[in-house]
């Protein structure tokens, strides 16, 4: 019979891919993490989309509903830079277990206590939450990947992101919003997420604290990128809380809602990948200029299309190109740092969308108070043209040389802040994070890549 080593023997001598075989463990070390991750996301896509819905049907005014989901992103700000220490202090596993939870919980608290001012501070909690399960999450699959493999799991990681939220706004056909059933199955979902962490044999790393770069000071190396970031905030987290909202009350029902949602939020995996190659090619700056000519060109649009297949050909246009920005504003930043300076302004990055976030809800909420539901649309249309407005502005400017560009990363924003959550929260490159387990975190885990080639490099 054949023994395994021999199986390895003969693979290598047919010419079979080491790397491959790195990938494929590296995937069997993440496979439980990014379960979890996948059941977080689909719960939390229902969530955001249950939570709007439920906001009118209780009768909140759209600038108390951007109130309350600028709520979320001011806690998932705070979380960005403070929740390390829990993580620190519990390790990656219970950490977020306590975060599951806790966010559990809270789904179950907002139709018990049907109050505004209580919604905002059960979603500021939720975003505390959020942050910490994000960092435990993205830590986890940067220490596990290494150098020749980081991009690949990263890829895998945003199409769960995008793909598991998508899904989410399916499950809000399955009950009313306006009873108890859809918050109970949102809770029962984070609570599922918390399986495969627990169960898993793998262990993660505890990152350390930092000193962060200030905003300003990245803003004169690279004043294109921190305002496009800052616009991304201001624009994706007005689409995540409130397009429910303009859903509604234009009459949608819930499988058109939860269709249009869906496809406004998956569309964002669409082009991730071409744009990213073809600004390697042409650079970021030019893709800057047009791609938010072409979200505004398509927010318009709906302004002025009452159809509903219109709509949701709209929808799918936009998220599909809008959802593409922040890769693109984050390169174009890290295209003029150096190597040494990268996990400062990750932390920049991460208080500059933040503060976007927090903001953005609050004042499109305010248009749509005052101008009706579609001016949700107006106000991206108009933060769209400012920015590129400003990358026209500063096209004068050396932004790299091809030579120089580094290579394009897809990272996600629509669900959270992207990947810098856990190296914002660093002071030494993720690279070199030393592991320091807890004894409840101390369990086994098979030999790593880098482990099986002591040669390569450790990412």
């Amino acid at each position: 019979m054949i023994s395994t080593s021999d199986w390895f023997r003969v693979s290598d001598f047919v010419g079979f891919d080491r790397t491959g075989l790195r990938l494929r463990k590296t995937f069997g070390t993440i496979a439980a993490i990014l379960l979890s991750y996948g059941l977080l996301l689909l719960a939390n896509g229902l969530f955001q989309t249950l939570l709007g819905v439920r906001t009118q049907v209780e009768g909140f005014s759209p600038t108390l509903v951007g109130v309350i989901v600028a709520a979320y992103f001011t806690g998932l700000l705070f979380g960005g830079l403070f929740a390390d220490r829990v993580v620190i202090r519990a390790g990656h596993i219970r950490s977020f277990a306590a975060f599951a939870s806790l966010m559990s919980a809270s789904a179950l608290l907002h139709p018990l206590f049907v109050s505004p001012y209580a919604w905002m501070i059960f979603r500021l909690v939720a975003g505390f939450c959020m942050a910490g399960m994000i960092m435990v999450t993205e830590s986890w699959l940067n220490e596990t990947a290494s150098n020749k493999t980081r991009g690949k799991v990263l890829s895998v990681y945003m199409i769960t992101n995008y793909f598991a939220a998508g899904c989410g706004n399916f499950l809000l056909t399955v009950g009313d919003p306006s009873d108890f059933v859809l918050f109970s199955l949102a809770s029962i979902i984070y609570s599922l997420a918390l399986l495969p962490v627990l169960l898993t044999r793998a262990r993660a790393p505890v990152p350390v604290h930092s000193k962060r770069m200030h905003v300003w000071e990245l803003y004169r190396i690279a004043p294109l990128g921190v305002v496009g970031v800052f616009c991304c905030g201001l624009v994706n987290a007005s689409i995540n809380g409130l397009g429910s909202v303009f859903a509604t009350n234009i009459g949608f029902d819930q499988e058109q809602l939860a269709t249009f949602m869906a496809v406004m939020i998956m569309s964002g995996l669409l082009l991730q990948w071409p744009v990213g190659l073809l600004s390697d090619r042409i650079g970021r700056g030019p893709l800057l200029v047009y791609i938010p000519l072409v979200v505004a060109l398509a927010a318009i649009w709906q302004l002025y299309v009452d159809n509903f297949l219109l709509i949701v050909a709209g929808a799918g246009c936009l998220g599909a190109f809008v959802f593409t920005l922040y890769g693109l504003s984050a390169a174009t930043t890290n295209d003029r740092i150096s190597s040494e300076q990268r996990v400062q302004v990750a932390g920049a990055l991460l208080i500059t969308y933040g503060a976007g976030a927090v903001v953005g809800p609050a004042i499109a909420g305010q248009f749509m108070g005052m101008l009706g539901p579609q001016r949700l649309f107006y106000y991206i249309a108009m933060i769209e043209l400012v920015l590129c407005a400003f990358a026209i502005l500063t096209r004068k400017q050396r932004v790299g040389s091809p030579d120089r560009r580094k290579p394009f990363v897809v990272v996600p924003s629509s669900q959270a802040t992207s990947n810098q959550l856990y190296i914002s929260a660093l002071e030494e490159k993720p690279d070199h994070v030393e592991f320091v387990i807890p004894p409840g975190d101390r369990v086994e885990q098979p030999p790593s890549a880098e482990e099986s080639d002591p040669g390569e490099p450790r990412s």
